[in-house]
């Protein structure tokens, strides 16, 4: 069993899957519909989808496929918030790395660490390294040396972000002599999220934040999690001509979580999906960008010579 956190957000911001019945608001924005061509859609899962979206003009950052891989074009000094959706109708933990660092603890990165809890069909966007309860410092793309992974001594996996997803355990009900009374017994896990909900009453209240939830207490580091890491972190992007680009660690904003619990259906992801970035230069050489178009000089005299003779008679 795991304790997990949520935030609060304002109600203006707009939400995908929302509902009349839940009893807690979600967490973050739906996919912002962009006019631009190239927006593509996310890049979509059977449990969950993520996108990179800047900020603050939330604008959908377009998704090029190489051999594979999903790659996006980031711009040094731009700030950037990571979108993940819930595409399922029961709640899932997002455990959310980028560069090879978790961005809830700040440990080197495994499916087995603290996430975000997304209900049914939610949408999130995570705009930064958890610092507290209360706050985070913004996601930004700069140069590698200045990035969080590089600045820690974890250089080696910057350029990728990643999202394990993992599906809640759903909880046994046991039946007495009559079908339609579940045994109270039964239940500890609704009870404790029962007396959670309760807790969270004077929380609901409040104006400003977000209210997103995660995971604080990971599941144990078992054989098939260190399986799945390995699997996770073998997307690491290759070499490229430039210095690449890796994500800073920003400006303090603020950002309000408190606890939920969820339990994690197996210790292996359900799904996990990455996306690579780098700067425009390491994307055209690489191919996954066109080069640019370079304006030949005209010549107005492109005939110059000197008289020649005329012809023979």
């Amino acid at each position: 069993m795991a304790t997990s956190i949520r935030t609060i957000k304002p109600a203006s911001s707009p939400s995908c899957g929302t509902s009349s019945q839940q009893r807690v608001a979600l967490v973050a924005t739906a996919i912002a519909i962009v006019a631009s061509f190239f927006a593509a859609p996310a890049v979509a899962g059977w449990v969950g989808n993520i996108d990179l979206v800047t900020r603050p003009d939330a604008r959908v950052l377009p998704i090029y496929d190489k051999d594979g891989r999903k790659w996006v074009l980031g711009t040094p000094g731009q700030e950037y918030a990571i979108r993940v959706c819930n595409t399922t109708a029961a709640r899932v933990l997002a455990v959310m790395s980028v560069d090879g660092v978790n961005v809830v603890s700040g440990e080197t990165a495994s499916p087995s660490q603290s996430g975000y809890v997304l209900d049914a069909w939610e949408c999130a966007d995570i705009n930064g390294w958890r610092k507290n309860l209360s706050s985070i410092a913004a996601f930004y793309f700069t140069e590698l040396p200045d990035s969080y992974a590089a600045r820690t001594g974890r250089p080696d996996n910057v350029g990728v972000i990643g999202v394990a997803f993992f599906r809640e355990r759903p909880q046994p009900i046991a039946w007495k002599d009559r079908p339609s009374v579940a045994a109270p017994q039964s239940l500890p896990e609704s009870s404790a999220r029962q007396e959670a909900d309760n807790s969270n009453a004077t929380a609901e209240a409040r104006p400003e934040g977000e209210r997103k939830r995660f995971d604080v207490a990971g599941d144990a580091r078992d054989q098939a999690a260190r399986k799945a890491e390995s699997q996770f972190g073998g997307a690491a992007a290759a070499p490229a001509p430039m210095a690449k680009i890796g994500t800073g660690h920003g400006r303090y904003e603020r950002s309000y979580v408190q606890t939920t619990r969820f339990e994690r259906e197996s210790a292996t992801p359900n799904e996990t999906i990455a996306i690579h970035y780098d700067r425009r230069e390491n994307l055209i050489a690489m191919g996954i960008l066109p080069p640019p178009a370079v304006a030949r000089s005209s010549n107005p005299f492109p005939g110059w010579r000197f008289v020649p003779d005329p012809p023979q008679r």
